[in-house]
């Protein structure tokens, strides 16, 4: 991820701040544990995860949804092991 502008990468930790307790806190064992050895793809599946609300986004972590996009299966796959 070094080629991702370090202020780019403070608005995402900021934007991962969520309402909902129980998935603040999976995101925040996740931004500790994981967040910074993602890669370019891994990184912009992320940041479309977040745009969800998150109550939906609540379900694909807790494994009562899966995103429809293919592509964001590997990123839900890291969160669901945080």
């Amino acid at each position: 991820m070094t080629d991702i502008d370090p202020i780019e990468l403070k608005r995402i930790r900021w934007r991962s701040r969520r309402g909902l307790l129980e998935l603040d806190l999976v995101l925040e064992r996740f931004l500790a544990r994981r967040f910074d050895s993602l890669s370019g793809p891994q990184l912009a599946a992320y940041r479309e995860l977040l745009e969800l609300p998150d109550n939906d986004f609540l379900d694909i972590v807790n494994g009562k949804a899966d995103p429809d996009d293919p592509a964001l299966m590997e990123i839900v796959g890291i969160l669901r092991t945080t």
